[in-house]
């Protein structure tokens, strides 16, 4: 297979030469002395300062109707630059960083934290349990121009939630989760966020979901909450598993829509198509985020994004345009950290590329015999890529995503009853 030379291949820049290489640091003193004061200011003051950084992010970028879930091992810098070529407008974010990594690679954060600058609108995924470190990890990442940064309190694996004592540990605790947003927020120029689960264990109640989002919401800036419609099982199951066999109460999301009518909420888990985004927006939610489906079928689900969401015209993209710009930012990250990466780890988002096209099986069996013997970029598309028909690399993404049946057609009459504070309970019972 031959590329065509187009001019906008020649137009990307090697993402080595535009890493951020000089970043304003603050000394770990520095930081510690001044972390007591931070936690200082008014809650009314940081809501203020979050209204004028979202107002700022917003006037840049399209709302964040889509987004990429942050997946470990998936969202790595190498996926996340194929999804920007493919989707102008998707809001992407990195995998979960423990605030403790950010903070004792300082001297070697690019590696962790730089990204080409086309990735915008971007999204930094942290978590931890500790609040300096918190701070500390936020400070660092500033230089890097993320546009939100998520706390996850959603992870339910073992070494996270468990050993860790963070991830989806945190919903039992919404006092902690509420004093780390405000250090978080007190160390960025941009919107915060949450992303966690409707339960944890045996608190799966509406009322202790609404009880978290209240307490969070109500005592720290974050006014948006991404939420997985499951809840997390600690014990006896996998991070897998966690996935498939809680159910989705999708009603749940719904229900704080209408009683947090001031917050905005991304919904998350079991949607899979660009046609289910579409429905859960139509029955009323803010943002839809969406994971494994995106990294399982970037082209087919990413490819829709831009005009079946967001209603911008059909640009004609071809995989094999996709691709030509893709070598060029493969060439250019190979082996920049010593022996990494491989060309196995750039190579990887592509493995789903062609997913239920005529060559896609043989095309795989030639990359992973290629990984081998093959250490460029140009010789390794050489001896691989032939296995795709031309008809595959130049027919662009065309006409409406296809259609299916509607999960959220009836969750108005599925909603649980309204959400009450315990205080105002206890007005009612001394009325």
């Amino acid at each position: 297979m031959k590329f065509a030379r187009h001019s906008s291949v020649a137009s990307v820049v090697p993402v080595h030469s535009i890493f951020l290489k000089s970043h304003c640091r603050l000394s770990f003193k520095v930081f510690h002395s001044n972390l007591s004061g931070r936690r200082k200011i008014s809650s009314c003051s940081q809501k203020h300062r979050i209204s004028a950084k979202a107002e700022m992010v917003a006037e840049r970028y399209l709302p964040p109707w889509f987004s990429v879930a942050p997946m470990m091992d998936w969202t790595d810098n190498h996926y996340r630059t194929l999804a920007r070529l493919i989707s102008k407008h998707a809001w992407l974010y990195t995998e979960m960083l423990a605030a403790e990594t950010i903070v004792y690679q300082q001297h070697n954060l690019d590696r962790f934290l730089a990204y080409t600058p086309d990735q915008n609108p971007i999204v930094l995924q942290i978590g931890g349990n500790n609040l300096d470190n918190l701070a500390k990890a936020t400070e660092l990442a500033k230089p890097y121009g993320y546009d939100e940064i998520n706390f996850n309190c959603g992870c339910p694996s073992p070494k996270v939630a468990g050993h860790g004592c963070f991830g989806v540990s945190l919903m039992l605790d919404p006092k902690f989760v509420a004093e780390a947003m405000s250090v978080i927020a007190a160390n960025t120029n941009v919107p915060v966020s949450v992303k966690c689960r409707i339960g944890v264990d045996d608190h799966d109640s509406y009322n202790e979901l609404c009880d978290f989002i209240y307490k969070v919401s109500s005592q720290s800036p974050t006014k948006h909450f991404i939420i997985h419609s499951r809840k997390a099982l600690l014990n006896g199951i996998s991070p897998a598993e966690n996935r498939t066999i809680p159910p989705l109460k999708y009603e749940y999301f719904y229900g704080l829509m209408r009683d947090f009518p001031d917050l905005r909420f991304t919904i998350n888990g079991g949607i899979n198509s660009v046609d289910e985004v579409n429905a859960a927006r139509r029955a009323g939610a803010h943002g839809v985020m969406v994971g494994r489906a995106a990294y399982h079928n970037p082209w087919k689900l990413l490819g829709h994004v831009d005009s079946a969401i967001y209603g911008q015209p059909s640009t004609g993209l071809t995989r094999r345009q996709v691709i030509e710009k893709y070598q060029v930012y493969g060439e250019s990250v190979l082996g920049i950290y010593g022996q990494k990466p491989h060309i196995r780890d750039v190579v990887k988002p592509l493995l789903h590329f062609f997913r239920g096209e005529p060559g896609n099986g043989l095309w795989k069996r030639k990359a992973d015999s290629a990984f081998q013997t093959f250490t460029t970029f140009k010789s390794f598309f050489e001896e691989t890529l032939v296995a795709i028909p031309d008809s595959v690399w130049d027919t662009p993404i065309v006409g409406p995503p296809p259609a299916c049946e509607d999960p959220f057609a009836d969750i108005q009459s599925l909603l649980p009853p309204p959400y009450k504070t315990s205080e105002e309970e206890e007005m009612e019972l001394c009325a």
